[in-house]
């Protein structure tokens, strides 16, 4: 009996010693996964600025950014001037908008969850349009902060009316996805009614913004961006550990103590600063708020300390092969990004939602 009982905390020690030793090869491992993340998004930014009807190859492109001097005036131009904004635009907006996601699909519990399917960012659509379409002026604000400052407004009034919806007895996740795409429907219907009785000239731009193109990047707004995502993504680590509790459960994580209602409306209201501000500045752009995490969950798991930022990676290299692939499809021609999302998400999008109904 005492060998037995002797016997007994050493196996346990010894089961505790590998479990350690297992999570900290997990961790490494996931370590790996995001640096590789980051290598092939350096990767595909380098390829996104050597594509383009100029021809200008890989090496020159790396010659040019390493020795700009050397480079001819037209072809400095291009590549620091033109093409440059428009590959940090690219992997800005991918980011934010699949950190966007990732954090509705934790916060709702359901995979098919993101600003595009939940109708936030077509609720900032809606506002950007009516100030293209009626231009307003109040004071010191320029016309593309006015657009910038009501797709915002829109996106957080969407916020509010689903947190609204999520207070309702009797209304579950099922509801609140239910409600996000009649949201969608009803606000591509006003954006429809916009475009209806625009004048020709406001109907292409306002046309040509809802789109969704990379090409009207600037470096205020890439500055703007930037900014929001550096501000948000600190918040949203923060709360990872009670994101993933969430992701187990409603009743567990409140059994743990998490303010489930707090969380949510945080998450939501940070999900709005970043969809908004994306959609504000390169018009909407779909699913990668979907794909983008379900991807990350594939790599790392639902642990959120690192579905978070891999999400991030991955909506910024998913948006950063968009934008080459957008510069390829049709020679000399740069197809908005937002066609070239959809046609690649969109049969993603049908397989979600049968793989989710079998799991009904």
């Amino acid at each position: 009996m005492n060998a037995r009982a002797n016997a007994l905390p050493e196996a346990d020690g010894q089961g505790l010693i590998d479990a350690r030793q297992g999570y900290r090869r997990l961790v490494a491992r996931r370590v790996l996964l995001l640096t590789g993340l980051v290598v092939t998004l350096l990767c595909a930014v380098l390829m996104d600025l050597a594509t383009g009807p100029s021809g200008m190859g890989i090496g020159t492109l790396i010659d040019g950014i390493l020795h700009p001097a050397h480079l001819a005036i037209t072809d400095r131009v291009i590549i620091w001037n033109v093409r440059r904004p428009y590959a940090l635009m690219a992997i800005l907006v991918g980011g934010a908008l699949s950190l966007a996601g990732a954090e509705m699909q934790a916060i709702l519990n359901n995979p098919l969850a993101s600003p595009f399917t939940l109708g936030v960012s077509s609720a900032a659509a809606l506002g950007a349009s009516l100030v293209i379409v009626f231009p307003i002026s109040i004071g010191w604000l320029s016309g593309n902060t006015l657009v910038s400052l009501s797709a915002f407004v829109f996106a957080a009034a969407s916020v509010f009316l689903l947190q609204a919806m999520s207070r309702l007895r009797g209304a579950g996740v099922e509801s609140l996805v239910l409600f996000g795409i009649a949201l969608v429907f009803s606000c591509n219907a006003l954006v429809a009614l916009l475009q209806l009785v625009a004048t020709e000239d406001v109907l292409q731009q306002l046309v040509f913004w809802s789109l969704g193109s990379v090409a009207r990047a600037t470096w205020d707004k890439l500055g703007i961006l930037a900014l929001v995502l550096a501000v948000v993504m600190p918040f949203s680590l923060a709360a990872s550990s009670r994101l993933t509790l969430l992701r187990m459960g409603e009743d567990r994580a409140q059994s743990f103590g998490v303010d489930v209602r707090r969380l949510r409306l945080l998450s939501l209201l940070r999900i709005s600063l970043l969809s908004a501000t994306a959609v504000a500045f390169v018009g909407t752009i779909g699913f990668i708020g979907l794909v983008g995490p379900h991807i990350a969950r594939l790599l790392v798991g639902e642990d959120q300390r690192f579905l978070l930022p891999s999400s991030t990676l991955v909506g910024a290299l998913l948006l950063s092969l968009s934008s080459i692939v957008s510069k390829a499809i049709l020679p000399g021609v740069i197809v908005p990004v937002g066609i070239v999302t959809a046609l690649v998400g969109v049969p993603i999008f049908v397989v979600l939602v049968f793989k989710r109904g079998r799991q009904l």
